[in-house]
């Protein structure tokens, strides 16, 4: 009875184990070495650098506005329309100005016949007086009385470039080539002095608008090169700093930075995000250790990489990381310079899977 039960007791054992060995092979899918490529990391010798947010924005770019109050008769473009300097975008009621430049025109009529008319005169005396047939008194008054009709025609004039200005702001035309980004209004509203109706970005040149806080502002200076990381497409360009801001009293302790990008891009477009890395002189500089980003392996909340042990396993080394450079990020800890991991797998790792270096 006993020998019967300790033969099952082992047959029990041997499926147990036979089932292990078939589990862990399904769920690992692979018997053989999974070829894989490794690299070195190199440590460089870096500034240090702060990072700030920011905004890409069109260097030529304008609201415009009316400063003339009216209704809103035609909207001539549409959003992203391409426009050309002068071209009429929008068109504003102006019947009042219309009225007021006829009643001119009809001044300056009036006025240029009086002025006609006092020259003659004028002209007759001047004739007169110098045949001694008038007196000095009578001469004067004529001469006075040319003097004011000269005054009103000129004037009438000004009056007439006063209402031709007013119309350029009932007519709003593009200052520069570029395309529409927004329209405000509709046809029909009431446009009023010094509210925006439609803006318009020039084409080509970007720049990025950044904030940074009065403990880093001491270290960044106008002119130097910068690295500019645009989030929604993935991408770093360079950039060259050209405004910063000397007070921050109206934006609660950060300063304004901006910085022209100098390597633009048809797929960067004006409102994406990004992040403008400045680098700050230290002494001495210290090595940074980079990792490309595509080496990373993330498991929730834990970041590594993979590296390959002396047995020719695959292991998962935990990493804590800094601050991102483009498509390189830092590496605080878990890994020093000269060391060297996995950069790319024809299959799919995992932790002690044997591997081959090609």
């Amino acid at each position: 009875m006993k020998s019967n039960k300790f033969l099952i007791a082992m047959a029990f054992g041997m499926f147990t184990l036979t089932s292990c060995g078939t589990d862990e092979t399904a769920k690992t899918g692979y018997t053989e070495k999974i070829p894989v490529k490794v690299t070195k990391v190199n440590a460089d010798k870096k500034e240090r650098f702060i990072s700030a947010s920011g905004k890409v924005e069109a260097v030529n770019s304008a609201n415009l506005s009316t400063r003339m109050m009216g209704y809103v008769n035609t909207i001539h473009v549409n959003v992203g329309q391409t426009v050309k300097k002068g071209q009429l975008l929008i068109a504003i009621s102006n019947s009042d100005l219309q009225a007021r430049r006829a009643q001119v025109k009809a001044k300056i009529t009036e006025a240029e016949a009086a002025y006609n008319n006092a020259g003659k005169d004028y002209d007759r005396f001047k004739n007169l007086y110098d045949q001694k047939s008038v007196s000095q008194k009578e001469m004067d008054d004529m001469t006075a009385h040319f003097k004011m009709a000269e005054a009103r025609l000129e004037a009438a004039m000004q009056m007439k470039n006063e209402i031709d200005a007013q119309f350029a702001y009932v007519n709003i035309r593009a200052p520069f080539n570029g395309t529409i980004t927004n329209i405000f209004t509709d046809e029909g509203d009431m446009a009023n002095p010094g509210v925006p109706l439609v803006s318009v970005e020039g084409p080509g040149q970007f720049e990025v608008t950044a904030m940074v806080p009065e403990s880093e502002i001491s270290g960044i200076r106008s002119g130097i090169d910068v690295d500019v990381f645009i989030r929604s497409i993935d991408k770093a360009v360079k950039g060259k700093i050209t405004e910063i801001s000397t007070s921050a009293k109206n934006t609660g302790g950060q300063y304004l930075v901006k910085a022209v990008l100098t390597g633009t891009d048809t797929s960067i477009l004006s409102g994406m995000y990004a992040t403008v890395q400045f680098p700050v002189k230290s002494e001495p500089a210290s090595s940074v250790v980079l990792l490309p980003k595509n080496a990373i392996v993330t498991k929730g909340q834990l970041t590594g990489v993979y590296t390959v042990s002396t047995q020719g396993t695959a292991i998962l080394r935990w990493l804590r990381l800094g601050k991102t450079y483009g498509d390189m990020v830092e590496v605080l800890s878990g890994f020093s310079a000269d060391e060297s991991y996995i950069v790319s797998a024809r299959s799919k790792l995992y932790n002690g899977a044997k591997v081959s270096i090609e």
